[in-house]
């Protein structure tokens, strides 16, 4: 199945007294590009995630926030009573003997600025809110890669749209090749009559074969045939086929290329424009598969 690099997944988990979220966000890109912000007291989780995310998207330009709310009115931190007690009575007894009349509100402030009255505890992580973190990066990979999905069904839709249209382009091309021999031949006539030259008929006709065979396009249109056939069967057959099938739309782009090259008439040279206009959507398009 075809799948699209781009998408969003988001998984939670709740443990304990806390809502983990893992939230996941993917562009195009060559290869796998991956940022991770999570709070530092999850760090120890950093590798196991980046192992899981690697496994699961393969490519792509993403970004993972890791994010947690506590369930439950709980702090780390704490006010030391006795502390907080001893540094009340000296400022106050200090703004006594000062003459300094101040009221609770800026006493507060200032007490609770003073070291040692207001302590955080560190926390440990325990082993189930690591496990927590990583199921919830699992929950939040499917769920990007259900997104994918169905934006690649929507992209290969409509690529195989442009592949048909490149071939009907291409069986457009035909009426118009014999057409082309015959005026080819006739110009060539005409200038040598206009020169007035005298040639033998024989050598003559031996080099406009050669130079006729020259522009014969036959071998581009199989080649075409057989491109676009590998498109369709490679965007049927394999999962991650972005890059095989930007190395096929290069082989399509040569082909016609050739086809323009060697034209020489106006209608043929007006459909292999717009054979390269489909072609070059293509691969704009190619860029963002998986």
């Amino acid at each position: 199945m075809i799948k699209s690099m781009t998408g969003f997944g988001k998984g939670e988990a709740v443990i304990e007294d806390k809502k983990i979220r893992v939230e996941l966000r993917s562009l195009n890109s060559k290869q796998l590009d991956l940022s991770i912000k999570l709070p530092g007291r999850y760090r120890a989780a950093e590798a196991e995630l980046r192992n899981i995310i690697t496994r699961e998207l393969q490519r792509g330009k993403v970004d993972c926030f890791v994010s947690f709310e506590a369930t439950v009115a709980e702090t780390p931190a704490h006010i030391n009573t006795e502390i907080f007690k001893a540094y009340a009575e000296e400022l106050r007894s200090v703004c006594t003997t000062n003459g300094i009349n101040t009221d609770d509100a800026a006493l507060l402030s200032a007490i609770l600025r003073m070291p040692d009255v207001v302590t955080c505890e560190e926390q440990e992580v325990s082993e189930a809110e690591i496990a927590a973190i990583l199921e919830a990066a699992k929950m939040a990979c499917a769920e990007l890669d259900k997104f994918r999905q169905q934006e690649g069904a929507i992209l290969i839709a409509d690529l195989l749209k442009r592949i048909d249209l490149i071939e009907q382009y291409r069986h457009e091309v035909e009426p118009f090749e014999k057409a082309r021999v015959d005026t080819i031949k006739n110009r060539i006539r005409e200038n040598i009559e206009k020169l007035q030259l005298e040639v033998d008929n024989n050598r003559l006709e031996q080099e406009m074969i050669f130079y006729i065979e020259k522009l014969d396009i036959t071998e581009e249109k199989v080649r075409l045939d057989n491109h676009c056939r590998y498109f369709r069967e490679v965007s049927a057959e394999e999962e991650a086929a972005g890059r095989k099938l930007g190395f096929i739309a290069q082989e399509l782009g040569r082909e016609i290329n050739t086809m323009g090259s060697k034209s020489n008439e106006a209608n043929m040279q007006r459909l292999v424009v717009k054979m390269k206009d489909e072609l070059e959507k293509i691969k704009e398009q190619v860029l963002n598969i998986l």
